[in-house]
């Protein structure tokens, strides 16, 4: 199949089947996660793969999406609270390392970082931060579409839970968005079926030569 054919093929899951995704599948939808673009190549979010069937029913408690427990895995988006220098200075070690350069050679553009950054307020770079992840949620959406297994992006979910459960105000990070993955029980998922709505690219898009 053809991306536009993939695309066209994927829908909003409503129920999962008991099927689990091969592990290999699911470490290349988290590879391609990694390789999304994010601006200034910050990634200011981190991703946890949940596949723990009694820990997706404690996350899912109280939750209309019922695919936070019936997935076969839950990718968790968890954006930065706010941005530090550390988080730069990790970042230009991390370039210099992978380019084989000194980081003497990164002072401008870590200079440029912290000033962008420490003109905003916490909040605004928090926003930033979770914008970034919803790119990266973005990319797991098409991996999984290529390689044919069922996703639901969700919103709906107890943020608050989250962040306890997964011990993520720790880590300086907080819930932004979730994937649920898995294979689709299309026997009982009335969405399953249904031909995909979209506006005509005409309407949707506008050409400005």
């Amino acid at each position: 199949m053809t991306l536009l054919e993939n695309l066209q093929w994927r829908y909003a899951t409503k129920k999962f089947s008991n099927k689990n995704v091969e592990q290999n599948k699911i470490d290349k939808i988290v590879e391609a996660i990694n390789l999304s673009a994010t601006s200034t190549g910050l990634q200011p979010f981190r991703l946890f793969v949940v596949k723990n069937k009694e820990l997706q029913k404690v996350l899912g408690e109280n939750s209309f999406n019922s695919q936070i427990e019936e997935a076969s895995h839950l990718l968790v988006f968890a954006s930065f609270d706010k941005v530090t220098e550390k988080h730069i200075d990790e970042y230009m070690s991390l370039i210099a390392k992978e380019r084989n350069q000194p980081v003497e050679k990164l002072t401008e553009f870590r200079n440029t970082l912290v000033q962008y950054f420490s003109k905003n307020t916490p909040e605004e770079n928090a926003v930033w931060a979770a914008k970034q992840a919803y790119i990266g949620l973005g990319t797991a959406l098409i991996a999984a579409a290529e390689l044919q297994i069922d996703s639901t992006p969700m919103e709906g979910f107890d943020k608050q839970k989250f962040g306890e459960v997964l011990h993520l105000k720790e880590k300086g990070l907080k819930a932004v968005v979730l994937l649920a993955l898995g294979y689709s029980d299309t026997e009982n998922d009335w969405n399953a079926n249904l031909k995909k709505v979209r506006l005509p690219i005409e309407e949707f898009a506008t050409k400005i030569a």
